[in-house]
């Protein structure tokens, strides 16, 4: 088996894992038996502890000062902005809706990368990005009166997700992946806790059924991460990457059987867009660092 077919068979289980996670915590809410604050708290602990023991196995401190530095301080308030407008989507929005504008958001890494980072975006990877975005508004459908506000809880989440991959850049190297995955689930945690002091009446824990789809949206969560931390570092990133779309149709297939949504064809068309410019860019990406390794290889 090639480093690329490994890296993409751990990117689909990456995606497999994420899109289980969100139909867990979605139907957790759902059921009426935990709010979307105490659902998101119990999902952030819950991961939380479980890479902490992780990182006690792999014999690596849960706790390291790596977490203040800037680099980590900036990705972290970017996740809690992404986690805590993604749970409030999960809840209140269609399952499909929310994963196909979750979709953009390496589009938006792409925008940032060239606006913050000073990388160089040919005309065709802007045009993508064009494509891309157009597909967003067919989802969202701004009118006169302003976005629609449960499809703007799932914009503000993909930008803050966005912005954490980019900040990612940024992160120490010597931060290993359990630490990050506690970090990210205490963040996760935060996020809940913010949710929750905005929440109506006294906090109350989740019923049975509730708790038990928390308990596997955590173990999903875990699963996720840990593969998507796998798959970015096999094979080449321009070959792997495109694999992360294959979460919008696990999304659709579990909103679909799971929940009785049936998106319209705007939502379909939309996604449909953003799916197909991300993999036109990333495959744009891939062709530019093979013309650039050919070059180099070429020099006397």
């Amino acid at each position: 088996m090639t480093e690329n077919l490994r890296g993409a068979l751990f990117m689909i289980l990456a995606m497999l894992g994420f899109g289980l996670e969100d139909a867990f915590f979605k139907a957790a809410t759902a059921t009426g038996g935990v709010t979307a604050g105490m659902g998101t708290v119990q999902f952030g602990l819950l991961a939380m502890a479980l890479y902490a023991l992780y990182a006690r196995v792999r014999g690596v401190p849960v706790w390291t000062t790596a977490y203040l530095k800037p680099g980590l301080l900036i990705r972290t308030g970017f996740e809690i902005t992404g986690r805590l407008f993604f749970a409030l989507s999960l809840a209140y929005t269609p399952l499909s809706t929310t994963s196909a504008i979750l979709q953009a958001a390496p589009l938006v890494v792409m925008l940032g990368a060239a606006l913050v980072l000073g990388e160089r975006i040919g005309p065709r990877r802007w045009a993508a990005m064009a494509v891309g975005f157009a597909g967003v508004l067919l989802i969202v459908r701004p009118s006169p009166a302003g976005l629609e506000a449960n499809a703007f809880l799932a914009l503000l989440g993909m930008i803050g997700f966005a912005g954490r991959d980019l900040a990612t850049r940024a992160a120490p190297a010597s931060v290993h992946t359990a630490q990050l995955g506690v970090l990210g689930f205490a963040v996760v945690t935060a996020a809940g806790l913010v949710i929750l002091a905005f929440e109506p009446g006294p906090p109350a824990l989740p019923d049975r059924t509730a708790a038990l789809l928390l308990t596997g949206t955590a173990l999903c969560g875990v699963l996720g991460y840990t593969a998507m931390t796998f798959a970015m570092r096999t094979g080449e990133i321009g070959v792997v990457a495109p694999f992360r779309y294959f979460r919008l149709i696990v999304a659709l297939i579990l909103a679909c059987t799971l929940f009785g949504e049936r998106p319209d064809a705007l939502t379909l068309t939309g996604a449909a867009l953003i799916v197909s410019a991300g993999i036109y860019a990333l495959i744009r990406d891939a062709g530019a660092g093979a013309r650039a390794r050919s070059a180099l290889h070429r020099r006397p």
